[in-house]
């Protein structure tokens, strides 16, 4: 039984201490995922959030249609499990915990890494992890009790034997590439961590002097301090202008630095672009990179004239100037414009807007830097999941941003995974002296530009444990050497100790992530079973205890719940976290990690800008929810969330939602008041009033209505479903038709819809709908956990036809009178001459129901006297209602007429600026859009008129 059952509602609907209340029920009794274990599963994932975050507005949708699905299926009696988790955020996380310390005049390099970890758990523990409770506040309906943080021990076994595996399976390999390099954080961050910016910059053009003395080839650029590290220029090769000095090997001498470089031939130099001719500076730009590796310039003797800090270093070619050396990159720019200029080789330089990349979280600019990090072959683990998504295996919907995810998969690039952060999964990687030969070691070490430590010739051990580390050195180096862990690379050695020592790097926080569906299911502790999108390019061992049943003989987690059902997330994560999930989930489990990906659009501001700080124009979800209660907000995130659009903000929409529980409370206190109580079927009760059978087939079409729409994952279409039904036809129109005839089979009728009005909305509104369920009477089960409706009945076409007639006449009437002025109570007379069988049958019927809400004294079944009347159309009848007496005709015209010129005159104005191309091309777009309404307006506010003076004749 529930709490509270029977009791009566308050007079006022107040969310804050309902929502409280419940939230704690639910969470407490278990009722998130309850004891079904013979039920068929359902399974969702959240996006594991940063523990560093707090709940802002895109979290509020994503969870939102998240926690609506996972209660309509649970509803339906599925074993129900939303996992939820946290994401150790490894950058975030560690900067929060820096910042702090740097508040108490502390540092990170005061202590051991163990030392600074064991600080960033007493964080989490005390601080982290703020927003779940934001998204208990929310309403999310989680698995609370396994609960899943990204660095607990469990999670970690999986990111480091998925490493090691892949590592063996030649999918994980250390490289050298450019990455985006915070110079602030000094790490490599994700192009997702990247935020491009526009700055007023300017283009720089050079003269570079040919090495033959016979002239110069221009180039120009936005960073001239790269030419520093210049390894060639390109040229078209079908430009003509460079064919004779690409023929004969023509070669550059840079300025400043004396290199020689070649021009060489490569498509990525435009030849309508200014003399297009392109500096290369293969070590710090990206696509000058690939114009390198084609031009045959190996990473290795790529030229790096940057440090960790974005400091000027010295090349390996040792021509930088020692004045540079040390110099930020930004004062060493100006200096290299100087020299140039000094030099006569600067041609002139262009203010210009530059497209320039930040750190969302250093902010400072990015430095594309040559590195050694560690690599996954993406493109091959890209495969299975392309196949999936062709053969139907992965739904994406909505179904267009298919097109995206084959673009971005087709051309994908290879994945770096290793951050220069302590915070984090550790590389399971050792290094070790290279070995030779078998008697002979190669093993010296040098401090390079970023401060680390480079060795000259390595051995590489990845293992899961360091004792497996050390056996496998050990077994390499063979029995005359015995190796031992060390701190890091060291010089001095005896000749029977090898020191091997651990990468000092850790995971990107996207590489656990990816394993996120399977790895909260208890993998690798459990096995999979094959799969025909499984990769047939790569052997995939089948480690761990294989065995799909718990200790107590059920299912376990991860057989029953995996594959997931359906990971709902936001588009501009689709390649960071859902691709990569479908990689490892195919690849490691033989199965894709979810049938359906649906993919959401953006939360923006009421003009459609993006939302930012700088803006002014973030909207915080808690102070919606504080204000309006999370009922209304996540009503609106479903009403607003169409497929394939973004959504905009409306606070006066979020008010709206809080005002129809309002008008929901009011109509549950309405049935108390009259006796009507909760209902002790699923099924419908039998009736035989119109009334009563029209409004069970209108609730058997909005279960309909929402399952298809749940099925589709149109929200939209859901929400507004079981919102026009509430409103409209239960609070507006079937309360009022009952008013005065409360008979035993209407009470258990209206008490039976009531019900399934609230089982319909519990998805979309969970912690009103509860608290009306508790209190209208005894229940067997809380309404998170009660059934779905089934009406068992049918749409009664007679009952429908009859009271959508009542609804016309009474509706239109009402209209009318709005229209000319005339007072709702007043008491009018209408005729209808020749009325249908069936229309007088309903009018017979429906003697008092008109009397009481259409105000008619009389419907007479005759011609309708001469004079001024109004029309009303009701079905298939047209009721005359004479005017005279009761308005002023000629002053209701004049009234009229006046208005619709107004209207006309506005309209026309509007229209005019519209067709304005001047007006359309120069306005901003939210003016436009208000012209727009404003015309839309006006233009309904005419034909409305136009009709008002038609009915006057």
């Amino acid at each position: 039984m529930t709490e509270n059952s029977g009791e009566m509602l308050d007079k006022t609907f107040d969310p804050a201490g309902i929502e409280t209340r419940w939230y704690a029920h639910w969470e407490a009794n278990g009722l998130f995922r309850p004891e079904r274990p013979d039920a068929a599963p359902f399974t969702i994932v959240n996006p594991p959030p940063n523990v560093t975050g707090s709940l802002h507005i895109g979290h509020a949708l994503d969870n939102t249609l998240q926690d609506i699905v996972i209660r309509h299926e649970r509803l339906k009696g599925k074993d129900a499990l939303w996992v939820v988790g946290t994401d150790h955020a490894g950058i975030a996380t560690q900067m929060v915990v820096e910042r702090q310390m740097e508040a108490a005049g502390d540092k990170r390099t005061n202590y051991t890494r163990e030392g600074f970890i064991d600080k960033v758990w007493d964080w989490k523990r005390e601080s982290g992890g703020t927003i779940t409770g934001q998204l208990r506040r929310l309403g999310c309906s989680m698995d609370w009790s396994r609960e899943q943080f990204t660095m607990d021990p469990h999670f970690t076994r999986a990111v480091v034997k998925v490493f090691v595996d892949l590592h063996k399976q030649g999918l994980i390999y250390r490289d050298k590439r450019l990455v985006n390099w915070d110079p602030k954080l000094k790490t490599a961050i994700s192009d997702l961590e990247v935020e491009t910016r526009e700055i007023n910059g300017s283009f720089w053009h050079l003269k570079y002097p040919l090495s033959d003395g016979s002239g110069y080839i221009h180039v120009a650029t936005t960073r001239p301090e790269t030419m520093l590290a210049d390894m060639a220029v390109a040229v078209n090769p079908e430009d003509a202008r460079y064919k004779d000095l690409v023929a004969r090997g023509a070669t550059v001498t840079l300025p400043i630095t004396g290199r020689e470089i070649p021009i060489v031939a490569d498509e990525h130099a435009d030849p309508e672009l200014g003399s297009g001719a392109v500096k290369i500076t293969p070590g710090h730009d990206f696509n000058d990179f690939e114009v390198g590796r084609r031009a045959g310039i190996e990473a290795r003797d790529m030229l790096n004239m940057l440090d960790a800090e974005a400091k000027v270093c010295q090349t390996a070619d040792g021509l930088v100037p020692s004045e540079f050396i040390g110099m930020d990159r930004f004062d060493a720019r100006k200096l290299v414009v100087e020299m140039l200029d000094a030099d006569g080789l600067l041609e002139k330089v262009e203010d210009r807007v530059i497209q320039t990349p930040y750190g969302d979280r250093g902010g400072v600019v990015i430095e594309p830097w040559l590195t050694d990090q560690w690599y996954v072959d993406a493109a091959t683990l890209a495969g299975p999941p392309m196949e999936a998504v062709r053969s139907g295996a992965i739904e994406i919907v909505p179904k267009s941003w298919e097109k995206t995810f084959f673009n971005w998969m087709e051309n994908i690039q290879p994945w770096c995974v290793s951050r220069q952060l302590w915070w984090g999964h550790r590389i399971p990687a050792w290094y070790g002296p290279k070995k030779v030969s078998d008697s002979a070691l190669s093993y010296s070490t040098h401090e390079k530009p970023d401060g680390q430590i480079e060795f000259s010739g390595v051995e590489i051990f990845v293992a899961e444990t360091e004792e497996e580390a050390l056996r496998l050195a050990n077994e390499f180096y063979g029995p005359e050497y015995q190796a031992y862990i060390a701190d890091g690379p060291l010089d001095e050695r005896d000749d029977l100790t090898l020191p091997i020592w651990r990468d000092n790097d850790v995971l990107d926080t996207w590489f656990s992530s990816a394993l996120w569906p399977f790895a909260t299911l208890g993998w690798p502790e459990v096995d999979a079973t094959p799969s025909p999108f499984a990769s047939s390019e790569v052997e995939m061992p089948r480690d761990g205890v294989s065995t799909a049943l718990d200790t107590n003989g059920r299912q376990s987690l991860l057989a029953k719940h995996y594959p997931n059902d359906l990971l709902i997330s936001g588009f501009d994560i689709l390649f960071f976290w859902d691709a990569r999930m479908a990689m490892q989930g195919i690849h490691f489990m033989k199965e894709v990690p979810w049938k359906r990906l649906y993919l959401h659009g953006l939360v923006r501001a009421a003009d459609g800008a993006k939302m930012s700080k700088s803006k002014g124009n973030v909207v915080d979800p808690l102070g919606l929810i504080d204000q309006y209660g999370a009922d209304a907000l996540r009503f609106f995130m479903a009403a607003m969330e169409s497929q394939g659009r973004d959504v905009k903000m409306d606070e006066k929409r979020v008010e709206g939602y809080r005002n129809f529980a309002t008008k929901l409370w009011n109509a549950a206190r309405f049935c108390q008041s009259n006796g009507i109580t909760a209902s002790t079927s699923v099924k419908a009760p039998a009736a035989t009033t119109a009334v009563n059978r029209w409004i069970i087939g209108e609730v058997v079409e909005t279960v309909a209505a929402l399952d298809k729409a749940m099925a589709d994952l149109r929200f939209d279409a859901a929400a507004n479903a079981i919102y026009h039904f509430v409103w409209n036809q239960f609070c507006d129109w079937y309360i009022e038709l009952i008013k005065g005839s409360f008979d035993d089979e209407t009470k258990a009728v209206a008490g039976w819809v009531l019900d399934q009005i609230l089982v319909m909305l519990h998805p979309f509104m969970p912690f009103v709908t509860e608290e009306l369920w508790s209190k209208m009477g005894t229940r067997e089960s809380e309404l998170i956990v009660a059934k779905w409706p089934a009406p068992e009945a049918e749409v009664d076409a007679a009952a429908k036809a009859e009271v959508e007639w009542l609804i016309a006449l009474v509706g239109n009437l009402r209209g009318a009178k709005a229209e000319l002025g005339i007072a709702p109570g007043a008491r009018l007379t209408a005729y209808l001459g020749n009325p249908s069988e069936a229309t007088r049958a309903i009018i017979e019927r429906n003697g008092s129901a008109i009397d009481r809400l259409a105000r008619l004294e009389a419907i007479r079944f005759e011609a309708a006297p001469a004079g001024p009347a109004m029309q009303i159309g009701a079905g298939d009848a047209t009721l005359v209602l004479p005017l005279e007496g009761v308005i002023d005709i000629a002053a209701e015209k004049a009234r009229l007429e006046k208005a619709l010129a107004a209207s006309q005159k506005e309209a026309k104005s509007l229209e005019g600026r519209l067709s304005n191309p001047k007006f359309v091309e120069k306005a901003k777009p939210e003016a436009i859009e208000k012209a727009r309404a404003d015309h839309a307006h006006h233009a309904a506010e005419a034909e409305r008129l136009v009709a008002a003076l038609a009915r006057l004749g």
